[in-house]
């Protein structure tokens, strides 16, 4: 009883924590996946996750598209993973590459990478310290039981948080705490199965150790867990605490789903299938995959998907540039992102009150961007250099945007007296049907050209002129001054 007590105290405690306002203001954070991984660097490209998810397929994360999921993959003789490493490698041991990636850390340069990421515009970097295999990418002192020395002798977590920070930027820290696949390396077809495959005994002291040291060694800006927590909620509250009173503006997300007895069952065939159906239920209701709302979290953290609409709860939607977070040699260009999509689904997260945590996947076999990524920062570069104004420190509107009156798609952001809009690909003249004007109304272009305009019975008519052609792919983004919303029928 004063456990619970005790615990219950902890978590109204936490649950004070304000989103801090530099991460309520970022718009835009860079996320990295470089493992082990990413040498051999191959899923298949037939789904995004959402659809493999909501498929219902009895094994469904065998044919994931990420390639961080790679030794998982690899447990299924018939996956294409499985194919693919049987004709290229062999029967050469996933662990094995860990040396290629660690020989090709002769060729990085964490400040380049640290200032191409700063060019963007992007106001935080979390990098992947631990995946699921395990594998550390700084020289932790926690041994591991099972595989001793699978870590990084080089400390690239603390050189590319120095690199960040030294651009200008928060650096955060993802650690998968809910699968280790060097405690519990069982195949994982369904999420049932990840639900089973959470390790106990040694690997929940082993992950808050791992957590402690990452606090202690890099203050992380960001806390960022994946899939679960191995222990129960009154340890966890209690490392929370130990989080916020050594980075009190810190940022925790929301996958820190804490264990109970109940998850044991997990492992029993009955409960396999209801947990499945349900899941499968859930990612289509959710149009893809959302995690479930732990006890505690600061932000949301939707994957590969969107939220409709603004949100009472600050969110990120964390996705990679093609189908995969870490380096897929198989994508093709078709896979990735066009530019307008890409400056498109950045101003539609940031009229909806969220984030965007856009990946960065580096190869394995020799520490670089590939020039498909590359291209696609340089995109965020130059449309954020004349754009940061509408995004960066905004807020929701009254509404995020719907449509203009000549059927253009609109999305709106706010900051003290102005209001911006974002058209895709809009006519010479367009008619805002939820702005109305004020006696000291202004309408200009982002750059501060002033546009004429008129009141209609349909709204605000903004006349664009050549300001419709000159903006390429990306939206053109307007300035409206001292403007009202208007009531909609």
């Amino acid at each position: 009883m004063l456990l619970v007590a005790f615990g219950d105290r902890s978590l109204a405690r936490l649950r004070r924590h304000r989103v801090p306002a530099w991460w309520l203001d970022a718009k835009l954070g860079i996320f990295v996946h470089w493992t082990p991984a990413s040498v051999p660097a191959f899923a298949p490209v037939d789904d995004e996750i959402g659809p493999l998810l909501q498929s219902g397929s009895h094994n469904a994360i065998a044919h994931s598209p990420y390639t961080e999921w790679y030794e998982n993959s690899l447990r299924f003789p018939d996956s294409p993973v499985a194919r693919h490493h049987r004709e290229v490698y062999g029967t050469r041991p996933y662990a094995s590459f860990a040396a290629d990636w660690e020989a090709a850390l002769e060729q990085w340069d964490p400040d380049a990478w640290a200032a191409r990421f700063a060019a963007t515009g992007a106001k935080h970097v979390v990098l992947v310290t631990k995946h699921h295999d395990g594998y550390c990418l700084w020289p932790t002192e926690v041994v591991n039981p099972n595989r001793p020395g699978w870590n990084c002798r080089r400390d690239v977590v603390g050189e590319l948080a120095e690199a960040v920070r030294g651009a200008g930027m928060r650096f955060g820290c993802y650690y998968s705490g809910g699968l280790d696949w060097t405690f519990d390396p069982r195949p994982i077809a369904t999420f049932a199965d990840m639900v089973a495959a959470i390790p106990r005994g040694a690997y929940p002291s082993y992950a808050e150790a791992h957590v402690r040291e990452l606090i202690a060694r890099y203050r992380p800006s960001v806390l960022w867990n994946d899939i679960a927590w191995p222990s129960e909620g009154k340890a966890l509250w209690a490392l929370f605490e130990h989080y916020y009173r050594r980075v009190p503006d810190g940022v925790v997300n929301d996958r820190w789903m804490p264990w109970n007895p109940a998850l044991g069952l997990a492992r029993l065939a009955p409960v396999q299938r209801v947990i499945e159906a349900g899941s499968v239920r859930q990612a289509k209701r959710d149009a893809g995959l959302i995690p479930p709302k732990p006890p505690f979290f600061d932000v949301r953290t939707p994957e590969y998907v969107v939220f409709p609409d603004v949100r009472s709860l600050p969110w990120e939607c964390v996705r990679g540039m093609d189908r995969s977070f870490g380096y897929n040699r198989a994508s093709r260009p078709q896979d990735f992102f066009s530019r307008r999509e890409l400056c498109w689904l950045l101003a539609d997260i940031a009229a909806k009150g969220g984030n965007l945590l856009l990946n960065v996947g580096p190869r394995g076999e020799d520490a670089q961007i590939p020039e498909l990524q590359v291209e696609r920062l340089a995109w965020l570069e130059q449309w954020m250099s004349a754009s940061r104004d509408a995004l960066v420190a905004t807020r929701p509107w009254v509404c995020p945007g719907s449509t203009t009156a000549e059927g253009v798609p609109v999305r709106y952001t706010a900051r003290a007296e102005s209001v911006f809009a974002f058209l895709s690909d809009p006519p010479a003249t367009v008619t805002l049907s939820e702005i109305g004007s004020t006696p000291t109304t202004v309408v200009e272009t982002i750059d501060g050209t002033p546009l004429a305009w008129r009141d209609s019975d349909r709204g605000l008519t903004i006349d664009l002129g050549m300001a419709a052609k000159r903006s390429g792919p990306e939206p053109v983004v307007l300035a409206l001054r001292q403007v009202d919303a208007r009531l909609l029928a």
